[in-house]
């Protein structure tokens, strides 16, 4: 492992005008941006499927990093990280601990929204010196109902946004109604807010390898939660069309030490990017405690 290549404390910007730097580790060139204070527990954010680093809603990294040292970063063959995308959350999990280590940590929280909860489930489970806390938002276990069907409505909302010129998250993360809509535009503004050095779009290819890895954790048997004793804070919009809502309730039952947020009504999958106030005080009152 090599450690970061010009790496210098964390920033005190705000996160669209945070440096990307990158890290080498076996071989791969991870992209990643960090900002917040120096001092406690990294907290590692790991985004949803198709998303790069220009995909987080700055108002949640900057809400979070007000507080603590946050870093995301693009996995393996993601956007401007180097390597091919792997097709099984398994591997994106064992990634993502080689990018942590890379970066000289030997205890982090992490984030995971949506495919980015699916990794850190399997990062806390098999890491559990690693991990001291996890939040969980708009995802769901293995084999929770309804996730198989993501890449089928992923596909879908891809198409019709071509044709009608119009961001599929639009559609994939915001509800229907008027609110819902309103803030879809919101959010979907706040992610332009960064106009130099943007990341690079996800690849074609890989995203066909993270639908490969969804559908295979929506088909597989159901893991066993109880192996996961982090404390363990999850979220989720009171009506997600991609990863139902339903899930959340699963997680915070079969997690032995859970904190269920209230879902947030009018909400889909993107709710802790609509609701991100309510979301990032509650997460960071939970990575305080």
């Amino acid at each position: 492992m090599t450690t970061p290549r010009n790496s210098p404390s964390p920033s005190t910007s705000t996160y669209k005008n945070a440096p990307t730097r990158s890290v080498s580790v076996r071989g791969t060139d991870f992209v990643y941006r960090e900002l917040g204070p120096e001092e406690g527990v990294p907290l590692i954010l790991l985004i949803h499927l198709a998303g790069v680093l220009d995909d987080w809603d700055p108002r949640v990294v900057d809400g979070l990093a007000a507080q603590r040292r946050v870093i995301t970063f693009d996995n393996r063959g993601v956007g401007g990280s180097s390597g091919s995308t792997p097709a099984t959350i398994e591997e994106m999990a064992h990634d993502a601990v080689l990018f942590i280590r890379a970066l000289g940590f030997d205890q982090v929280d992490v984030f995971g929204l949506s495919m980015g909860g699916f990794i850190a489930q399997v990062v806390a489970e098999r890491e559990p010196h690693l991990v001291r806390k996890v939040v969980l938002a708009g995802t769901g276990p293995a084999g929770g109902p309804g996730i198989d069907k993501v890449p089928a409505l992923t596909i879908q909302a891809t198409l019709k946004g071509a044709l009608t010129r119009q961001d599929p998250k639009l559609s994939l993360f915001f509800t229907a109604t008027a609110g819902g809509r309103q803030a879809g535009r919101a959010v979907l503004g706040r992610l332009k807010e960064r106009t130099q050095n943007r990341d690079t779009s996800v690849s074609p290819t890989s995203i066909l390898a993270q639908l490969k890895a969804v559908k295979r954790w929506g088909r597989q048997a159901p893991s066993d939660l109880s192996k996961i004793h982090q404390p363990v804070l999850v979220a989720h919009g009171e009506d997600d069309r991609m990863v139902p809502s339903r899930n959340t309730a699963d997680l915070a039952a079969r997690l032995p030490r859970s904190e269920l947020v209230p879902l947030f009504p009018d909400a889909g999958h993107g709710g802790v990017f609509q609701y991100h106030e309510e979301f990032v005080a509650r997460a960071l009152d939970f990575l305080a405690s």
